[in-house]
Formats: C-alpha cells, structure tokens, sequence
C-alpha cells in the first residue's frame, strides 16, 4: 500500500535568463514609460503659458503653427533622415556593462587565438603535402 500521508514534490522549475531581445524590449518599454520624448516635453512646456491662458484658436496661432511646421520641414532636408534613423536605432539598443563587456572581449580574443592556430595547423599540412607530393 502507497504511503499516501506525504506530500508529492512540485518539480522544481528554474527560470531561464532573459535573452538580448527580451532585454532590449524591456530596455526600450522602461524608457518609453518612465518619460515622455525630449521634443514632446519641449513642445508642451513651451506652450504651457498658451493652454494656460486658454487662448482659443485664432489666425495668428494658426499662422505660427504653419511656421512651426514650416521650420520643420526645412531642417529635415537639412538634416539627413540617415542620421535621425541611426540615432534613433542606437537609442534602442540595450548597451551591456563593464563586466558583460570584458567576458564578451575576451571570448572574441580566445576564439581568434584558436581559429588562427587552427588556420596555420591546416596550413603547415596542407604545405607539407604539397612540397611532398607536388615540388617532388
């Protein structure tokens, strides 16, 4: 008869590190809620005095605002869409520490080292044979 008075063990679940898309995600949804874009949060506080005044619509606001997109239009041909989207693609990017950075250097260095080896191994074989075979 089964000894039915213990408790069954939960099998134990270990939890599997985030990868770098995972954290870059996180990375990215952490800054877009923690604070709005540097353009936006100039736009609002410089028309801040105008909302605050609850000025209504007028042909002056609305000449200014055809201005202000005007000046825009004008320094985005001025300024390659190149350089914003690379701008914008290197402010996503999950930057790793100090730590991550040296293990990840030295890695690439270790692997240099022993496909080099390996490279001159093949080709002290391949010149052995070829002096042997061929320059007979």
């Amino acid at each position: 008869m089964a000894d039915s008075s213990k408790p069954s063990r939960k099998p134990r679940i270990r939890k599997t590190a985030p990868t770098v898309r995972e954290k870059a995600q996180a990375a990215q949804s952490k800054s877009e809620s923690a604070k709005p874009k540097k353009l936006r949060r100039l736009a609002k506080a410089t028309t801040k005095p105008f909302r605050a005044a609850k000025i209504p619509s007028s042909p002056a606001t609305r000449f200014l605002g055809r201005i202000g997109r005007a000046l825009r239009k004008v320094l985005g041909w001025l300024v390659p869409r190149y350089f914003v989207n690379s701008w914008r693609e290197v402010r996503l990017v999950a930057w790793p520490g100090r730590k991550e950075t040296w293990r990840l250097t030295l890695a690439v260095v270790i692997f240099a080292i022993v496909f080099g080896a390996m490279v001159a191994g093949v080709d002290k074989v391949i010149d052995v044979l070829f002096r042997k075979l061929v320059l007979k």
